[in-house]
């Protein structure tokens, strides 16, 4: 209880400097719309906090560009938080380009320096950007971090092959036993699970870490991945395709011939089959939004109750630090759910794509 009450002290502290530093002076208006959203989307910077001053402290990272056959490499910092251009490409700044990259046309065409007034440029997006964004990079720390971690896992089995699990590994083997018996087993079948079950493993433990990152509020944490629609779209492609290439005969007969249903239903005007084949093409969709729409909205409530203290100090500093105690209750609650979800979604996606892997892969019954 004196942690919590410590913990609770601390973040209050925390989120009130920025009130009592700004309550002699003018403040800023806060838009709680633009704060949640630069928060939740990508971009090219990693965002460290913002100083008593105003100013933006963050991780610069590399901007990667393909323009007309020319590669184009710099470091996000050269556009100084979207207020300079560097060599003709800035941060969009109209509302259709904003959070992208464009070049500029005409003769800022190889511009350099500061964005005055911006509705004199004209851009163009023509160009191909394969940065190294936040959620990329987080991306690519964690595939090293579960590299790394079960790797070492893995050579703790090779040296010591009899001796019981402990510690980190055993915590490790008993989410692996519990995919295994309880998720692969039952849903694919104890003779065709084993080809499956290491995409099964690596969709968990993904899915589980990158949630897990998105919750802590600093570096390497704070990147949205799993609540980016692109990354979830990609993990239910891939299980799309697996199920698809590993379907056999029996499978694509009940989709396209159902047995069981009226003959009036199947012809002349295929209902059913077409209803089957909506169904298929669904299931990836299904795994797609319910994933990025669980941590997209938790990380949003979340935002939510810390911007309601901001909301208030932007009324008066001191209504912002009485309503800070229960801002920050709830921000601690609803990040207690969040962890429980982190687990949930990740546990979902896994027993669907077995579910459907064992659709897929069942044999015709007598």
């Amino acid at each position: 209880m004196r942690r919590f009450c410590a913990l609770l002290i601390l973040l209050l502290g925390i989120f009130s400097i920025p009130l009592l530093a700004n309550s002699n002076g003018d403040t800023e208006e806060f838009h709680a719309d633009e704060y949640i959203i630069d928060h939740i989307v990508d971009s090219y910077g990693w965002h460290i906090t913002t100083s008593l001053r105003g100013k933006d402290i963050s991780i610069p990272l590399p901007i990667i560009l393909f323009d007309k056959g020319k590669l184009v490499c710099f470091m996000s910092s050269k556009f100084r938080h979207g207020t300079f251009a560097y060599k003709g490409f800035a941060l969009g700044f109209t509302k259709e380009t904003k959070g992208r990259i464009v070049k500029l046309k005409g003769d800022y065409a190889n511009f350099t320096g500061q964005l005055e007034n911006k509705t004199i440029y004209q851009y163009s997006t023509k160009f191909f950007d394969v940065s190294i964004s936040k959620n990329v990079c987080a991306l690519l720390m964690s595939i090293m971090a579960l590299c790394v971690i079960f790797l070492s896992v893995a050579r703790t089995y090779q040296r010591n092959p009899r001796r019981a699990p402990k510690g980190f590994q055993g915590m490790v083997e008993i989410v692996i036993l519990f995919i295994r018996d309880d998720i692969a087993i039952p849903l694919i079948g104890t003779q065709k699970y084993e080809k499956y079950f290491p995409y099964l493993l690596t969709l968990f433990f993904f899915i589980l870490f990158n949630n897990l990152m998105g919750l802590i509020p600093f570096f390497p944490g704070g990147a949205n991945v799993t609540g980016n629609i692109a990354v979830t779209m990609i993990l239910a492609l891939v299980t799309f395709f697996i199920v698809s290439f590993s379907s056999n005969k029996n499978y694509w007969l009940h989709i396209i011939n159902p047995p069981g249903v009226p003959w009036w239903l199947k012809f002349p005007l295929p209902i059913i089959p077409f209803i089957e084949i909506v169904g298929l093409l669904t299931k990836p969709v299904v795994l797609m939004i319910r994933l990025f729409a669980n941590i997209m909205a938790g990380h949003i409530i979340i935002l939510g109750f810390i911007g309601l203290i901001f909301i208030f100090g932007a009324i008066h500093p001191l209504a912002g630090i009485l309503v800070s105690p229960i801002s920050i209750l709830f921000y601690i609650f609803m990040g207690l759910i969040e962890l429980l979800v982190a687990f949930i979604q990740a546990f979902i996606f896994t027993l669907l794509t077995a579910l459907y892997i064992g659709m897929a892969v069942e044999e015709e019954h007598a």
